[in-house]
């Protein structure tokens, strides 16, 4: 890529953010809507799971083919095709007749969405090559985060409540119109040295570990844990995941580069990027359908139930880039594994849905939590990587993301649909449904915890060490001098 001026460096940024934008806007709305589904197109909880996941899903499987096609054929041309698949998804989505043809669409959506948060988070690695800028870039990337967790419930809620749910698709279509006409217009071509070579087995099998494993989880509480046709696809999960760790390393080029984990921030970015958004994905679920069928509240005021939360995310994610670049990740890792810790404690144990004061303290402290935790996450995973292969190490970091709301909304799911049985059946589900999520969010609380402690791990001098010899393994003739995922970015 040729070296950009500053304006034009900002415009590229911009560009990318309106694609995060779409997409995290996207999960946001559709959580807002989601008790208005349940009742138009009666969707059971895993349905509504579904909903969610169908998305999440397809898109964790297909990031990193995402990641590696446009290292070798194009980044802005992926990242274009990604623009126009998202955009007719979102159109056919508010066109869907009924559940299955909306789960049909989404995936549809998650396709085009493959294309587009990796290739772009390449692009921006890319094109802000100095440390200390490129932190901060990842840091307003994480505040669009924040932007899209405080518009989407307000908008969502105003569009459902006006207009009806279809309307929450609407708003991709002339923000994607939007960000094609611009990246066709200001963000130059770029591609790998040496880009990978397809690796279409890796790829089956990483859609099978996936799609296997989600659906059990969801279909689980339904069909019985010990039910031939749930251990069936438990199995699958098992055996694709065994075969991919002993297919992948005999690849001269796989689509997982297992060598990425011998790096422990890198390892440790994985696993927290997949315990935060778990937290994530199911604190939207329960909160979505505490606040409008428990508490009965219209979906504008759930939306500004949660505003909150998602002015803490929006505020403390260019906060925690500007931390990550100045002193490293270590700091927000902390702050962010103690916030999402007692936020999960304080509904766990002691019910803070039902006492007003104690609920907004429990949004405060997640969107503090979740706020400082996606700039480190991200610049780690990039920072300590050739920029030969900055493309894979992306995607690898937001298919971690994915995953991780992927299992969170079926795990969480399925424990509340497991514990809201009785509740319904016997006529008390108001009642019964605060007693039956603190198994879900002592599942968040664990959530935090581990963030807390991975954090703490993986962010010390062994672990920078760990990076360097890596990064050195991975590309023995590149200046690696960049690559300093857990400490202060270097000049």
């Amino acid at each position: 890529m040729p070296e950009l001026s500053h304006r034009r460096r900002t415009l590229v940024l911009a560009i990318c953010c309106m694609s995060l934008l779409i997409v995290s806007l996207d999960n946001t709305i559709l959580n807002v809507a989601l008790p208005s589904l349940e009742k138009e197109l009666h969707a059971s909880v895993s349905g509504l799971q579904w909903t969610i996941d169908a998305y999440t899903l397809v898109l964790a499987s297909l990031l990193m083919l995402a990641g590696s096609t446009a290292d070798r054929i194009g980044r802005r041309r992926v990242f274009k095709a990604g623009l126009v698949l998202f955009t007719l998804g979102s159109l056919l989505c508010s066109l869907a007749p009924t559940l299955e043809s909306l789960v049909a669409f989404r995936m549809v959506q998650a396709v085009g969405g493959s294309m587009l948060n990796p290739v772009a988070m390449s692009i921006i690695t890319n094109t802000f090559t100095d440390p200390r800028e490129r932190a901060r870039a990842i840091g307003a990337w994480g505040a669009v985060v924040g932007i899209s967790m405080a518009a989407g419930p307000l908008i969502g809620g105003l569009l459902v409540d006006s207009v009806g749910w279809r309307s929450i698709f609407w708003i991709n279509v002339p923000i994607g119109i939007a960000a094609f006409v611009l990246t066709w217009r200001y963000i130059p071509e770029s591609r790998a040295p040496k880009p990978r070579r397809p690796d279409p087995v890796g790829q089956l099998l990483v859609i099978g570990v996936l799609g296997a494993l989600t659906y059990a989880i969801i279909e689980a509480p339904h069909a019985g844990l010990t039910s031939p046709l749930i251990l069936s696809f438990a199995a699958v999960a098992a055996l694709s995941l065994v075969g991919l760790l002993l297919y992948e390393p005999r690849r001269a080029e796989p689509l997982i580069e297992l060598r990425f984990f011998r790096s422990a921030p890198f390892s440790g970015a994985t696993v927290i990027a997949i315990c935060a958004f778990a937290a994530l994905g199911g604190f939207l679920f329960l909160n979505t359908l505490y606040l409008q069928n428990v508490r009965g509240l219209s979906a504008l005021h759930a939306g500004l139930y949660m505003l909150p939360m998602a002015t803490m995310t929006f505020l403390c994610a260019p906060l925690s880039g500007r931390l990550v670049g100045s002193r490293g990740p270590r700091l927000s890792l902390l702050v962010s594994g103690v916030a999402m810790t007692a936020s999960g404690v304080l509904f766990a144990a002691f019910d803070a849905e039902t006492t007003t004061g104690l609920l907004f303290t429990g949004y405060v402290l997640f969107g503090l939590g979740f706020g400082m935790v996606n700039a480190p996450i991200t610049n780690t995973a990039v920072s300590g990587m050739p920029r030969s292969q900055a493309g894979v190490a992306a995607a690898v970091a937001s298919t971690s993301r994915q995953i991780g709301q992927t299992l969170g909304v079926a795990v969480i799911g399925a424990v509340l649909a497991g514990g809201t049985v009785g509740a319904v059946a016997s006529a008390s589900y108001r009642t019964g449904f605060v007693g039956a999520s603190h198994p879900a969010w002592w599942i968040i609380t664990a959530c935090g915890v581990c963030v807390l402690l991975v954090g703490a791990l993986s962010s010390g001098a062994w672990a920078r060490r760990t990076a360097h010899r890596t990064a050195k393994r991975l590309d023995p003739s590149a200046d690696n001098s960049d690559a300093v995922p857990n400490g202060p970015a270097q000049r």
